[in-house]
């Protein structure tokens, strides 16, 4: 065995690597690897490749190829001295990748800042272009429109130094007349204030009113929360049925009826309104039963 081969075989064995997989590594046969080592290289397949596999093999090992010809070039036959081309070379050491991959690690801050610096520059761009959408499309007004417009003197005057024209015009007979009709008939037309609505009977759960004096009977149901109302009409018609939910009301006209009957579910969520008046017909007793209201209206004539 010889300087250089043992040098390899302590290099391998320190490296904790078996001779299969070392010729894994190197793709070079087990037993080229073993003439190697015990500076056989007669059993080489041609002088050509003595010096290629030493090559390969001290990459491998992690040692320097150029180190090892210098220090060993006594062990190596110089007929098998020949210089090899850099392409036969199958192992990249792993000092070289050592320093790729650190190359790698060196330039990603600098990939990374890069990047950031682009997409600013990006966030500004579109930023500059949407402000100048924003000012192009922006109404002209007083505060950013610069001409100065002046206003005429007589703008400052008073209003209530202004006098209408037609305020000093004294009426003509005609129109006398069409306003002393307009009064006439707003004298005798009703007020909500001058209809009548008493409670004539009342039991437990069941109230009579009597309206009078007025022209028409508008009813109208409020909820304050859920009740149930049914209204019929004083020859038993069902005009209305069903639930009513909070702040839901329903409008009916009795005018052309003789009395309404409303049945309450719930007197504390029911609000019954007379032609806009506010029927109060809580009772003392539990207001959480069914409450019968009649109310008969007597047309005003």
């Amino acid at each position: 065995m010889t300087e250089l081969g043992e040098r390899l075989k302590q290099e391998r064995e320190a490296k904790g690597l078996s001779l299969n997989e070392l010729q894994d590594m190197t793709k070079i046969q087990k037993r080229y690897l073993v003439g190697i080592e015990e500076g056989n290289y007669s059993m080489m397949p041609g002088k050509f490749y003595v010096r290629a596999f030493i090559k390969q093999y001290a990459e491998a090992v992690g040692l320097d190829p150029d180190e090892i010809f210098e220090q060993y070039k006594n062990d190596i036959p110089s007929t098998y001295s020949d210089d090899l081309p850099e392409q036969l070379s199958r192992v990249q050491s792993r000092k070289d990748i050592s320093k790729n991959t650190s190359k790698v690690l060196d330039l990603f801050p600098k990939i990374l800042i890069g990047i950031f610096v682009i997409g600013a520059v990006v966030l500004l761009w579109y930023w500059l272009v949407q402000n100048a959408e924003d000012k192009a499309n922006e109404p002209i007004t007083e505060e950013n429109n610069p001409v100065n417009i002046e206003e005429p003197d007589n703008l400052g005057v008073d209003d209530e130094n202004t006098e209408d024209p037609q305020s000093d015009r004294e009426n003509t007979p005609a129109e006398d007349e069409d306003n002393q009709a307009a009064d006439d008939l707003a004298k005798e037309e009703p007020t909500p204030s001058s209809q009548e609505l008493t409670a004539v009977e009342r039991s437990d759960n069941s109230t009579v009113y009597e309206l009078k004096h007025a022209e028409a009977f508008e009813l109208k149901v409020v909820s304050t929360g859920t009740a149930w109302v049914r209204i019929n009409n004083g020859e038993g018609k069902t005009l209305f049925e069903g639930t009513l939910t909070e702040n839901a009301s329903e409008t009916l006209d009795f005018t052309n009826e003789t009395e309404a009957a409303i049945r309450i579910g719930s007197v504390p969520s029911t609000e019954l309104y007379i032609n806009g008046q506010k029927l109060d017909y809580a009772t003392t007793e539990n207001e959480r039963i069914p409450h019968n209201i009649s109310i008969r209206y007597t047309k005003s004539e």
